[in-house]
């Protein structure tokens, strides 16, 4: 018998106070005593205007990825629901704090709670779509009557100028005007920090609204595009990716391997087309139009999609007009996996939200081209 799974709760925690733009440099630092080139470019066309960073006005790192998940979690205690009642952990972020142990492991550890299930899906943007798959799965199959899932991201402090100091240097001794390359400078203004976490249980609020999970589903398309996102690795001419642990350590810090590197252009060509494309053939397969979509949330990296990705809608078919559309971007900035908690997470919380309503659900992660969709039924 497969049972219906229900969101009863949703909370984030956003480290330090909110940094606006002119703040970012200041709190990140000068890569090689240079201001970025591209910093005004890139903000300009993302529209982002506050983030958060575990970095404070001082430059100390003050949470973790595994403190600020944490965190979130204890949020959802409350007088129907508590921390000990957890049955199934999962924990969704791109880079954790650690290679080993995993990032579910080490948020365990930080609650000391009770012995759980638990799950720490690799991936970025859709690593916390997974975790909600996984624990959507475990109680719909009738495994577990709740799950916990999050999507975390503390990345700010790879950011930092310190991390690239080494490059620099090492360029400077070749280029007379070095500067940080693209695909490195363009993220700096592109990533920040936070944490969401989700309560699914198998029984809905009685005295609130619950969410209830209709679907969710995930596609990847590895097999036809080359990595466009990654860290810890050198692309090839072949566009091949080589690890870190093939590369000699004296390079990690002459080439920033560790730092997180994005192909632009293979991200314009192909991050909306794939990905919209696939959702409209899922929402024409469950008889989903337009008017069966009362809100529907996109995790946008950059403003600079938006009309994208309703142009690449209408075209494929499923036109969904802006007032239906619910971002927090500009707000909170672009927290990967945690983006679709928070945006939830607001949206849960408005007031706005009315029984039966039907939210649609769209997240691309640009690694190497995944794309996570849900629906949900406000109950």
């Amino acid at each position: 018998m497969l049972h219906k799974v229900y969101i009863n709760n949703i909370t984030k925690f956003l480290p330090n106070s909110p940094v606006d733009n002119d703040e970012m440099e200041n709190i990140l630092g000068i890569v090689n005593g240079k201001p970025s080139r591209s910093r005004a470019i890139v903000l300009r066309q993302n529209g982002i205007k506050k983030r958060y960073y575990v970095i404070n006005n001082k430059g100390d790192i003050k949470y973790s990825n595994a403190d600020i998940t944490t965190y979130a979690i204890k949020k959802l205690a409350n007088s129907n629901f508590s921390i000990k009642d957890i049955e199934v952990l999962c924990c969704g972020t791109s880079l954790a704090d650690q290679l080993l142990p995993s990032h579910a492991s080490m948020v365990h550890g930080k609650l000391s709670n009770k012995p759980v299930e638990i799950f720490s899906p690799s991936g970025v943007c859709c690593a916390g779509m997974h975790a909600l798959k996984y624990g959507f799965l475990s109680i719909m199959s009738g495994q577990t009557p709740n799950a916990i899932c999050t999507g975390s991201e503390v990345i700010s402090p790879l950011l930092r100028s310190d991390k690239f100091s080494k490059e620099a240097k090492c360029t400077n001794h070749l280029e007379k005007n070095p500067i940080l390359s693209f695909d490195k400078d363009f993220l700096r203004w592109m990533l920040s920090d936070g944490a969401g976490a989700i309560l699914l249980e198998n029984k809905p609020n009685k005295a609130k609204i619950s969410l209830k999970l209709e679907w969710i589903e995930s596609i990847s398309f590895a097999n036809e595009v080359e990595a466009c996102m990654y860290a810890g690795a050198e692309k090839n001419d072949s566009g091949q990716l080589i690890g870190w642990k093939e590369v000699d350590p004296e390079i990690w810090l002459k080439k920033s391997i560790f730092s997180v590197k994005q192909d632009v252009k293979l991200l314009d060509k192909n991050i909306v087309t794939l990905g919209v494309k696939y959702l409209a053939d899922i929402c024409k397969k469950k008889n989903i139009t337009e008017t069966s979509i009362d809100y529907f949330l996109p995790h946008l990296s950059s403003m600079y999609f938006k009309q994208k990705v309703y142009d690449e809608l209408e075209k494929q078919g499923l036109e969904v007009p802006y007032t239906k559309w619910f971002t927090n971007l500009e707000q909170v900035g672009n927290v990967g996996s945690a983006s679709i908690y928070l945006m939830l997470e607001e949206l849960f919380h408005s007031g706005q939200l009315k029984k039966k309503e039907k939210i649609l659900i769209l997240v691309p992660e640009s690694s190497r081209f995944s794309y996570a969709f849900a629906y949900l039924t406000v109950i």
